[in-house]
C-alpha cells in the first residue's frame, strides 16, 4: 500500500490500524524519499508476575477507624 504524507496525515489512525491488524506494510512518500511503516514483532510476555502486597496493612485494620487524623489546618482535633 502507498501513501503521500498528506494522504498518511487524513487517515493516519486507520493505516495504523491496517498495519497492526494486517501487517502489510505501508509505503509513503516524503518528497523523493521513500518510508515504510511496519509492524515489529509482538513484545515479548512478561516473564514476572506483578509484585503483591498481601499484608500492607499490619496490624488490625479495625484500629485504624478510632485513629485521630489531622485536619491539616495546623491545630489540634
Amino acid at each position: 500500500m502507498k501513501h503521500t504524507a498528506t494522504g498518511l496525515r487524513a487517515h493516519l489512525y486507520q493505516v495504523l490500524d491496517h498495519v497492526a491488524a494486517t501487517g502489510e506494510a505501508v509505503h509513503v512518500m516524503r518528497g523523493d524519499v521513500e518510508l515504510c511503516i511496519v509492524r515489529k514483532k509482538k513484545a515479548p510476555a512478561r516473564k514476572k508476575k506483578p509484585r503483591t502486597l498481601p499484608r500492607l496493612i499490619v496490624g488490625n485494620p479495625d484500629a485504624l477507624v478510632h485513629v485521630e487524623w489531622p485536619t491539616g489546618d495546623g491545630q489540634d482535633p
